[in-house]
């Protein structure tokens, strides 16, 4: 791993390393997306079908791409018992806490008849997106679904792509009963995002589309956004750990290894005030590394987008968090309580030694959706929030209306919106 010292290495190009990552600097992908996307705007489920078999080496008629509810009945069948309990409390813990984040719809009044407010709407029609490449995530159903259902989504559509006999994941789709997704299809990549965003003949246009994927994903759901809403534009996996003397270096460097092994783009960083720690932790990737059955991709991320950063302070650690906007940032240091105040800008933070990252990714409840490539400075984690309009209420009585009618029609003839001004002043008059 690359070693920086604060004040000594030039840390730009730390950060430089990190922005290569973006998508925007892939036009090849974003022209060939484009193409998939026009294909599925056109052709609805035959273009499906036809990038199904082009990309995923399966060939699913239109009539076979929903997934019945015999197969997710099998799906949970055949999961082992103790996993899927293991699932639910999982499940349970995530809905508690999006339970919380429910907004109510507000209003108020004053004597002249004025009614102000804000309306609280869930969408009607919501996408999931769920991976299944390399390593399939179930859970990422689960933190997807599940905030969905909370905000009052009348309809949840998932899209998965299907292995090479035609099915998807089993414990994708025990995930999606749990969560109470409403349809499943059986298609992935640009085309999923071009399918849910256009509609076709067999999957419905969604309102927003929501989860993480590959850079083609990723693409295509920058490309649709504005016909549907999107989450966010998911960049690779990303940690940063500050550690003090008192960090544990085998804890630290199993956690910058559970991301690490996302892919070979994800980024594993370490900024710590103690040298110690720094060379003992990169000791312990070695040994660890080697054990992995991910390990060529782990190192492939480590060597090129992984760093150790000793700096002379806490205050200089946190700089650089806060400078990064990690997605997941942990705290391992003596009192993470005392730091928090300080973090401006990450997806996640998880204080002290017995908080790493996977409990967020998997159990204790808060979404593991996450703004990353250093959009955690002006986004937020997924949450209900993502499910619901705000609708502005307004309404002024006779009375109310008069005693402002003036001062609205001066603004607008400030602007020279004659008929702005106009429609106030008509019905200073009685509308005569």
């Amino acid at each position: 791993m690359k070693v920086f010292e604060y004040g000594r290495d030039e840390l730009n190009i730390l950060y430089e390393q990190l922005k290569s990552r973006s998508i925007e600097n892939r036009a090849d992908i974003e022209e060939s997306v484009r193409e998939i996307l026009r294909g599925v705007k056109e052709r609805g489920d035959a273009a499906v079908s036809e990038y199904t078999q082009k990309f995923d080496g399966v060939l699913i008629s239109p009539q076979e791409l929903e997934v019945s509810a015999s197969e997710i009945e099998e799906a949970l069948e055949s999961a082992d018992k103790e996993l899927l309990n293991v699932i639910k409390r999982a499940a349970e813990n995530i809905r508690a806490f999006h339970e919380r984040q429910k907004e109510n719809s507000w209003f108020t009044t004053n004597q002249d008849g004025v009614v102000l407010g804000q309306k609280i709407t869930p969408l009607d029609r919501a996408g999931v997106y769920v991976p299944a490449g390399s390593a399939p995530l179930p859970s990422t159903v689960l933190m997807n679904v599940i905030p969905a259902k909370v905000a009052g989504v009348r309809e949840i559509v998932l899209c998965s792509p299907p292995d090479k006999s035609g099915r998807i994941n089993p414990l994708i789709l025990a995930c999606a009963k749990i969560a109470g997704a409403d349809r499943v299809f059986k298609t992935g990549g640009a085309q999923a995002i071009g399918a849910m965003a256009y509609g076709t003949e067999s999957i419905p246009k969604v309102d927003k589309i929501v989860g993480p994927g590959n850079i083609y994903v990723a693409t295509a759901k920058k490309l649709v956004f504005g016909i549907c809403g999107i989450d966010m534009i998911a960049g690779p996996s990303e940690v940063l750990v500050i550690a003090d003397e008192t960090a544990n270096p085998r804890y630290v460097a199993a956690d910058l290894l559970s991301q690490a092994e996302h892919d070979a783009f994800a980024s594993a960083i370490l900024v710590t005030t103690s040298k110690k720690i720094a060379d003992e932790v990169n000791k312990e990737l070695q040994i660890q590394l080697e054990k992995l059955p991910r390990k060529d991709i782990a190192s492939k991320s480590v060597n090129n987008y992984g760093a150790i950063v000793i700096t002379g302070s806490i205050d200089q650690a946190v700089e650089i968090a806060n400078t990064i906007a990690p997605e997941h940032l942990e705290l391992c240091v003596e009192d993470p309580f005392s730091l928090l105040p300080s973090i401006n800008n990450a997806g996640a933070i998880f204080l002290g030694n017995f908080s790493p990252e996977p409990l967020g990714d998997y159990y204790a409840g808060p979404n593991h959706t996450l703004p990353t490539s250093g959009t955690a400075r002006f986004s937020s984690p997924l949450g209900v929030y993502d499910f619901v309009k705000r609708q502005s209420i307004i309404s002024y009585s006779k009375k109310a209306f008069e005693k402002v009618s003036s001062d609205v029609a001066a603004f607008a003839d400030a602007e020279g919106l004659t008929a702005h001004a106009n429609s106030i002043r008509i019905r200073e008059d009685g509308g005569n």
